[in-house]
């Protein structure tokens, strides 16, 4: 199995957990005399079984990361290059957008607003770390594609 496919199964997983655990909810209280909708001690099962597998191959994926070279680092070390990068490039846009509003002024004499950083250049900083990120996002999927677990 690849590592990609691996992820994938990952998200199914967790997909189901998440499906088990609102059956789960639906099924815990009932009227007097009443029979939930499906038994909870079945959905309890399925859900350990879930979980089981998912530590399993949670566990396989980090392994595999860990001892995944790529251009002289492991997967996971591009992998928390590239979160935190995502995270910097979000915060960077967010404050981008406030910096870059204008406020329109119905007479000379209101407040004028101006940003207090210099938007043109910090938005060509922004493309360059969108592009770094594109372009490790990149490598870290061509990596899960032909990286065996």
């Amino acid at each position: 199995m690849k590592l990609a496919e691996a992820l994938q199964e990952r998200a199914d997983l967790n997909r189901r957990i998440e499906q088990l655990r609102a059956r789960l909810e639906n099924n815990a209280l009932v009227q007097e005399g009443e029979s939930p909708a499906e038994d909870p001690s079945e959905l309890l099962a399925e859900l350990d079984r879930c979980l089981a597998s998912l530590e399993e191959l949670i566990g396989r994926i980090n392994l595999t990361n860990s001892k995944t070279l790529v251009e002289g680092h492991t997967l996971t070390e591009l992998i928390a290059r590239r979160d935190c990068l995502t995270l910097k490039v979000t915060a960077y846009r967010e404050f981008l957008q406030e910096a870059s509003q204008t406020s329109h002024r119905a007479t000379r004499s209101e407040i004028r607003i101006r940003s207090t950083v210099p938007v043109a250049q910090l938005q060509k900083t922004v493309d360059q770390m969108s592009r770094e990120l594109r372009l490790l996002d990149n490598q870290i999927q061509q990596t899960n594609w032909t990286t065996e677990l």
